[in-house]
């Protein structure tokens, strides 16, 4: 059975694109508001349930919530790719960053993974903002990966770095 999101209460929540601007526990500049509760947001819950929801080529979407989740779980399997040859942290940091500056697609446009899965964006402004969303929540996504993908040593961690061989939805990261 796939884990799907908690945040499925949207009263008060901005959208873009049909998917909701969750708030984020994130020191990083965007459009996120600031999550100011001391449990999970939907980055921790996207890690939490990444290596679960990997293995499923299904998705049963419940809320619009479910949708950045999946969203967020293939960035997770793109990123755990691009970390799977870093031997330290130093290396999979550069890896990541490098990934972080990478340009976002947002729907509508060629490379963005799931056409179909949020709605076109209504004009320039409403892409601009899902556009600096989707790089919010994918730079602090890449933070908190790397403390699980490295162990405090700075060694890669196996039991995470292997699911970076798994399709997600039948998709390949590439």
């Amino acid at each position: 059975m796939v884990y799907h999101s908690s945040f499925v209460n949207e009263e008060g929540v901005t959208k873009a694109c049909g998917c909701p601007l969750l708030p984020l526990k994130s020191h990083i500049k965007g459009p996120a508001p600031v999550y100011d509760n001391d449990g999970t947001d939907v980055v921790d819950e996207a890690i939490t349930f990444f290596r679960a929801n990997v293995f499923f080529r299904n998705f049963d979407i419940q809320s619009s919530a479910d949708k950045l989740l999946i969203y967020l779980t293939f960035y997770i399997n793109v990123a755990l790719k691009k970390l799977e040859g870093c031997r330290t942290l130093a290396e999979g940091t550069k890896a990541i960053i490098n990934l972080g500056l990478e340009e976002v697609p947002v729907p509508g446009e060629s490379g963005f993974p799931f056409p179909g899965l949020f709605v076109l964006p209504k004009g320039q402004e409403e892409a601009e903002l899902f556009r600096n969303y989707l790089k919010q929540i994918r730079e602090e996504t890449s933070g908190r990966l790397l403390s699980v993908a490295y162990r405090s040593n700075g060694t890669p961690n196996k039991w995470w770095l292997a699911f970076a061989k798994r399709k997600f939805m039948n998709i390949i990261a590439l």
